[in-house]
């Protein structure tokens, strides 16, 4: 019984780790500009993202722009939209691969390996997906600390983190507890 409340957990984990994991890859707000002056009106706000750039007008208009080319983009935000693309279909992969094992568990009791192989994989599939989303949400807040403290970078271009960054690390958690839950069968 234990067992199987485990594997609805880790399904669960799982399934919310990949949910957070394609919404942390959407999400425009992973660098948010910083308010730092004594100046408390504020009338734009900007958000940059894996996919595009987001100026909020006194918080009612909002405009969005995809970047214009590929090959215009810093290499480390390349890397980073590749790193998380591929972690959303990992995920995916390993939520089907959990459910055929969840599934299919109590069915086959004689063949305990057969079953058991579609957990192991799941649990590694999710371990490896949560380690995919932890290197580019955390280099990236890395980078925004490392700028924002920096006396060379002016004052209009230091960043803050944004919610994409605290729902990547969030997801990141979950997959990994997952992943763990399953590898421990």
């Amino acid at each position: 019984m234990a067992c199987c409340v485990l594997q609805i957990t880790g399904l669960i984990f799982g399934g919310v780790g990949m949910v957070g994991t394609l919404a942390a890859t959407i999400m425009p707000q992973w660098r948010v500009s910083a308010h730092i002056d004594s100046n408390i009106v504020v009338f734009e706000t900007t958000w940059e993202g894996l996919w595009m750039d987001c100026i909020s007008h006194l918080g009612i208009r909002l405009q969005c722009k995809f970047y214009d080319s590929v090959l215009a983009l810093p290499q480390p935000l390349e890397a980073f939209r590749a790193l998380m693309c591929i972690a959303v279909i990992l995920s995916i992969i390993s939520f089907l691969m959990a459910i055929v094992g969840v599934k299919y568990t109590h069915r086959t009791k004689e063949d305990p390996w057969g079953i058991s192989v579609f957990i192991l994989a799941a649990g590694v599939a999710f371990l490896l997906t949560g380690i995919l989303v932890l290197i580019p949400v955390s280099w990236t807040a890395g980078s925004i600390i490392h700028d924002f403290y920096d006396p060379k970078v002016p004052t209009p271009l230091k960043r803050e983190l944004g919610a994409a960054l605290y729902v990547g690390w969030v997801s990141a958690a979950l997959l990994i507890a997952a992943g763990a839950m399953y590898c421990s069968f």
